[in-house]
């Protein structure tokens, strides 16, 4: 396939890893629908130090490690230890279960940056989408517990209608805790979250009015990805699951697999057709602003084909390429699949 003008990579410098599909929360939007207890089907910790290995050995440069919620299971302390002085390595968690010396020893294993979901700025909004009372506590005293051992700490939040009147709250939050970057992301319709769609969604109108009302403090930095900065990532994305599937994204978790590390090495999925089509970045319409930005063409794979069907779809979360799609109107399609990957071609 002919190469599109713009980032290549022979191979991936980085990967998420989904070290588990549990997690001790029952988040009302969760994209991968957790269970409470850890599946056995589930890659062991011998499996997955092993692929630690296997990165290393193929020059990866930095994993992302999150679940569900990777603290879920024992193990993960082992391979974070064995990971984290090997490779730049991340953690997304929900805070729940971190207390100072949680802390403590992800500073002495070498992770370099934490990520802590906090889905609002009052305990109200937070303990409604996790459906646990004291959570929101504990998820800003997890970023507290990070920041005072030195390892850098953002805040994620998942925009929706629950939360969008509250999110200058939520940055001035973050700023008194000393966060030093808040991820505002976009709601995606996988897992849970499509299912209260209805309830969560937001028109694209409303999405920007809030992205162009932040108030950011000072000192604090802001990752978002609306237009003009539409992020098409598949160039360089890379993830596996719980289970051991080649992904690509997180948010492609529902709609593709391209092949499983107990099967084959990883490098061979990136050969895979539909991940070589993806990291071309040859869409049918582009936004030039989002390009100019971004540097890669057509926003996100994962929305575009949710709502379009399509993989060469324009991504209806840019002002730009929407074309009057409604947000909060899902495909009936969707709605009908039960979660999991599917047929890598989208059928």
């Amino acid at each position: 396939m002919a190469r599109a003008p713009g980032p290549y990579f022979e191979r991936p410098p980085k990967i998420t890893v989904s070290y588990t599909q549990s997690c001790n929360l029952s988040c009302k939007h969760c994209y991968a629908d957790c269970t409470r207890t850890p599946s056995p089907r589930e890659l062991g910790r011998e499996e997955w130090l092993r692929f630690i290995d296997y990165l290393v050995a193929n020059d990866f440069i930095q994993v992302y490690f999150e679940g569900g919620e990777p603290l879920q299971r024992a193990d993960f302390r082992e391979v974070l230890r064995y990971c984290g002085r090997r490779l730049m390595t991340w953690v997304r968690t929900n805070g729940t279960l971190v207390t100072a010396v949680t802390a403590r020893e992800f500073r002495r294993f070498g992770v370099g940056t934490v990520l802590v979901d906090v889905m609002g700025a009052h305990a109200k909004t937070h303990d409604w989408f996790t459906g646990a009372p004291g959570s929101f506590k504990k998820a800003c005293t997890a970023v507290k517990h990070f920041l005072d051992v030195g390892i850098p700490t953002y805040m994620l939040i998942i925009l929706n209608r629950r939360n969008a009147a509250e999110i200058n709250e939520y940055l001035e939050l973050a700023a008194r805790l000393g966060a030093p970057k808040v991820g505002i992301l976009r709601l995606y319709p996988i897992g849970r979250a499509k299912r209260r769609w209805d309830e969560l969604s937001m028109s694209l109108e409303d999405q920007t009015k809030v992205i162009a009302g932040l108030r950011v403090p000072d000192g604090l930095r802001i990752m978002q990805s609306w237009h003009p900065r539409d992020h098409n990532c598949c160039w360089q994305g890379a993830a596996v699951n719980a289970y051991g599937d080649s992904i690509g994204c997180v948010y492609l978790r529902e709609y593709v697999r391209y092949g499983n590390i107990r099967e084959m090495p990883f490098l061979e999925t990136w050969k895979h057709p539909l991940y070589q089509q993806l990291r071309s970045g040859r869409v049918k319409e582009s936004c030039s602003g989002c390009h100019s930005t971004q540097g890669t063409h057509g926003g996100c794979r994962s929305t575009a084909y949710a709502f379009h069907g399509r993989w060469d779809a324009p991504d209806p979360f840019c002002t730009t390429l929407n074309h009057g799609v409604d947000l909060r109107e899902l495909p009936e399609r969707l709605l009908q699949k039960d979660a999991g990957s599917t047929d890598p071609a989208g059928a």
